[in-house]
């Protein structure tokens, strides 16, 4: 499997080596265009001085030769011209005999396009002038071979091709070098997050620049370590609350059971003792439905059915619950801000999860209340819907207002006066974040308020 750093490098390499290789063909093909250009302008030259000497001037074919030589100071390789009459269809100058076809091969083509013509036939490159003298018509030929421009071409060649393969190794050794530099902070990060451990899950990675994207990698990465350390403690508390928590009552049953058995008893005590394990029994059930209830809670907001629910008909359910259970409790249910639109009384929710936050809170608020009572109430809009649960009670310490919804969290001003195990508020918050509500509390001499918010 291909790393980062070979991959970086084989697609800089890929890049650059496509741009080398554009750039270079570019320079060779204009190279080849301006050489042919410039030859063909020493072609046209030669022509135009052929024709001034053999016409204007009448100089003889000898004289011509040196002539047109000496106003070049490079000689063309393989040089040939030709003065063509046209109309009598004679050759009236040459330099060499020309091959045969030539003028029926080169004059149709000059004729269609009626300007000067560069041809270019096998190694040769050939231009055509066509003169009119009144009736007379004739053509100046000359062809030669640029050899200086094949020759240059070739070593231009030979030197782009050197270039791109050296560049292409300078590319591979610098590309590697240059992405090991950029990857090298990542071995460190890897190195540093194979020495955490569960045991020092307190220690974080370390970069320097925090602010390019390695630096972000490891401060997403970090809060993911502080969300795992979270956990961790909460699992640890988790387990050590409910061993505690489930140690006793087992406790419990297991004496009253053994010194029940070491003698025979009475029917009277025997019922008594029945009474009391009953009540453990009890305290025990209680405890496995409500851990039941807050594993139920944790999960993920896809997985649980929402349907419409009116919440007056909610609250008057989980009421109706929990006073079968709860004879002595009293819960008014307060409706004098009862909308007039019943759209407002809907929301989208779980019926069984909902009930189970707000029986926990109506007998949290019950259990904690010094006459086992509390005033339900709700404000609903087409927005959101508010429900406040008052009771009159000890107060909550200020210190123990941001822990009160962690699981197994009893506060020292109540887990003397009042049986529990610090699991129904916990319930409530994970419900109530699970239908994107929030939850609040105010303590004072007044009384205490638990404030349920559910966006629509």
């Amino acid at each position: 499997m291909i790393n980062i750093r070979s991959r970086l490098t084989y697609q800089f390499m890929a890049i650059v080596t496509a741009i080398l290789l554009l750039f270079s063909i570019g320079v060779y093909f204009f190279s080849k265009l301006y050489l042919e250009k410039r030859f063909f302008k020493r072609l046209q030259d030669r022509a135009i001085t052929t024709t001034t000497l053999l016409f204007d001037l009448q100089t003889a074919d000898t004289t011509v030769l040196k002539l047109v030589n000496m106003a070049d100071k490079e000689l063309l390789s393989d040089e040939s011209i030709f003065v063509y009459d046209e109309k009598n269809n004679k050759l009236i100058f040459s330099t060499q005999e020309p091959y045969s076809g030539l003028f029926k091969e080169l004059i149709p083509n000059i004729q269609k396009q009626k300007k000067t013509t560069y041809y270019h036939a096998s190694f040769y490159q050939t231009l055509g002038i066509q003169l009119k003298k009144g009736a007379d018509s004739y053509w100046v030929i000359v062809s030669a071979i640029d050899q200086n421009g094949k020759e240059a071409l070739e070593d231009l060649r030979k030197i782009l091709v050197v270039m791109v393969l050296v560049g292409i190794l300078l590319l591979g050794l610098s590309g590697w070098f240059f992405a090991d530099k950029a990857l090298a902070p990542m071995s460190g990060i890897i190195k540093q997050v194979n020495e955490i451990f569960p045991a020092n899950v307190e220690k974080r990675v370390q970069h320097p620049n925090r602010s390019d994207e390695i630096g972000l990698l490891v401060a997403t990465f970090n809060q993911l370590l502080d969300r795992i350390e979270e956990a961790l403690v909460m699992q640890k508390m988790f387990i050590a609350n409910v061993s505690h928590e489930l140690k006793n009552p087992l406790t419990k049953i297991y004496s009253q059971i053994d010194i029940t058995l070491l003698q025979k008893r009475t029917p009277e005590v025997y019922e008594e003792s029945l009474k009391s394990l009953q009540e453990d029994a009890r305290t025990l059930t209680q405890l496995t439905n409500s851990l039941l209830d807050l594993a139920n809670s944790v999960v993920s907001a896809e997985t649980i059915k929402l349907v419409p629910l009116r919440i007056d008909e909610l609250l008057w359910d989980a009421k109706s619950q929990l006073q079968k259970w709860h004879e002595n409790y009293t819960i008014q249910i307060d409706f004098n801000d009862f909308p007039e639109e019943e759209e407002a009384l809907i929301m989208q929710g779980n019926e069984a999860s909902l009930k189970v936050a707000l029986m926990n809170l109506m007998d949290n608020a019950c259990k904690f209340s010094k006459n086992n009572s509390v005033i339900v109430s709700f404000v609903a809009s087409l927005e959101a819907i508010k429900i406040l649960f008052f009771n009159k009670g000890p107060i909550i310490p200020e210190a123990d207002l941001p822990f009160i919804f962690h699981p197994f969290y009893r506060s020292n001003a109540t887990a003397k006066a009042t049986k529990g195990h610090g699991v129904g508020l916990a319930i409530v918050a994970q419900i109530t974040k699970l239908h994107n509500g929030n939850i609040s509390v105010v303590s004072n001499e007044e009384g205490t308020t638990f404030t349920l918010v559910f966006q629509k």
